[in-house]
């Protein structure tokens, strides 16, 4: 039973991120009761944000859609058919426009990959806070089923107990 104490002590001190001076269980549990642990995260990642980060994400936003996807292909046509059927500035192969291309792939891929490792780390801190809450949440319900136990025992007790003064729980019930 000290070993289970000693367990939930050191669960609480780590979701609590504190140093605590009480050993007493029921302490701990009404401290870590009252400390509210739900945090949210994008909202904290957003206060952090660079004018960088926010150009990254809208960036993305932009070149991950459809309308960027149809009018690129737009483009490229148009592109194609300028330079073969009107003015030929850039003939087939099209190396001019090659080389656009790999300049623009060259910078949308670490944009795209800026925006996205952002991302991971906030659902990385959400799993964290999702664990944190969990635990708290088991530690409670752990210590409510302590508690039923202790109320259905005493209640056990009080039935034994008039049973032998000779009350019948069960006659009084159907009357």
């Amino acid at each position: 039973m000290d070993d289970n104490k000693n367990r939930k002590k050191e669960i609480v001190k780590q979701l609590l991120n504190e140093d605590l001076k009480t050993d007493d269980e029921s302490e701990l549990i009404e401290m870590l009761i009252d400390e509210p642990l739900a945090i949210d995260i994008d909202k904290l990642e957003d206060e952090k944000r660079t004018f960088g980060d926010k150009l990254a994400d809208i960036v993305t936003a932009i070149i991950g859609s459809w309308p960027f996807i149809i009018t690129f292909v737009l483009f490229l046509f148009f592109w194609m058919f300028l330079n073969e059927f009107v003015h030929g500035f850039d003939p087939y192969p099209f190396i001019l426009l090659n080389l656009v291309l790999s300049c623009i792939a060259a910078l949308q891929a670490p944009i795209i990959m800026m925006s996205q490792n952002r991302e991971a780390k906030k659902e990385s801190l959400r799993n964290k806070n999702d664990y944190r809450i969990d635990l708290k949440s088991e530690l409670i319900l752990e210590v409510l089923h302590e508690q039923m136990l202790e109320i259905a025992k005493n209640q056990r007790k009080i039935a034994q107990i008039l049973e032998k003064n000779g009350l019948n729980l069960s006659d009084n019930v159907k009357k």
